[in-house]
């Protein structure tokens, strides 16, 4: 298991780990489970330290275009208030963990990134950020050729430095080779991959 850095600019985002894109979901993800102790141990570290920690959701509502049933890609997946919308059960979520959900509108088809995310006040990832000073992002999460992806390189478009957590993600793979492929773009755009 990596071993988490905790720098005094930084920040860990934890991308989508939810019910649905975990073995048994509605868009399940292979192993997707497993980065749940990895990310478990970057969490008490980052709070240990008193660095934030971000924990991002799909969020969308039943109606979406996002899904086949509306016209898109994917099936109905992380409906708000259903049990697969609900962070893993072994995840660590602590109060002090702040919470972003984004997909909510039912017109949208993207909602991949994490910074197209808001908190419970409306603020965006950006925003939070920003306000706690971080200049550098740790990211774990599912998964690795969708959510994670898009919030990395959004991270990078920003200007932050991006390290993503190797054992903390897992893909979908609907290409053969799409996560690889995927955390290959990310470092080519500057990010950091760790094991």
């Amino acid at each position: 298991m990596s071993t988490p850095q905790v720098e005094p600019d930084s920040a860990l985002l934890l991308v989508d780990v939810q019910n649905d894109f975990c073995p048994g979901g509605a868009l399940a993800v292979p192993e997707g489970d497993q980065v749940v102790p990895v990310l478990n141990a970057w969490t008490r570290a980052f709070l240990a330290a008193g660095r934030p920690v971000f924990a991002s959701r799909d969020w969308h509502p039943a109606n979406s275009v996002h899904f086949v049933t509306g016209g898109g890609p994917w099936p109905p997946h992380c409906v708000q208030g259903t049990p697969g919308a609900d962070f893993h059960p072994g995840l660590a979520v602590p109060p002090e963990v702040v919470v972003l959900s984004k997909g909510m509108d039912p017109a949208e088809s993207g909602g991949y990134s994490a910074f197209e995310a808001i908190d419970a006040e409306g603020r965006t990832l950006a925003e939070r950020l920003r306000q706690a000073g971080v200049r550098r992002l740790y990211v774990g999460g599912l998964a690795t050729d969708y959510c994670v992806r898009a919030s990395v390189l959004d991270a990078l478009r920003a200007g932050l430095a991006v390290t993503v957590i190797g054992d903390g993600v897992r893909g979908v793979d609907v290409t053969p080779g799409d996560s690889a492929r995927a955390l290959e773009e990310m470092k080519a755009a500057g990010a950091t991959v760790i094991d």
